[in-house]
């Protein structure tokens, strides 16, 4: 579960950055590169707090 949740953030990641260079080489209109943005925005809020920062727990000493 949690490498399908890490592989999807990490898309979502690359929705993020990737649209801002292709408008740059003007492969893609600055209208559908905000939206790819966006869609890549809320994809790695809604799976990267699943896996990111992760700890287990350490049995407590009394």
């Amino acid at each position: 579960m949690t490498f399908f949740l890490k592989i999807f953030s990490f898309v979502g990641l690359g929705l993020t950055l990737v649209p801002s260079f292709l408008v740059f080489q003007g492969f893609i209109e600055p209208g559908l590169s905000k939206t790819l943005m966006l869609v890549g925005t809320i994809i790695w809020f809604a799976t990267a707090p699943q896996w990111l920062n992760k700890f287990q727990e350490e049995p407590k000493d009394e």
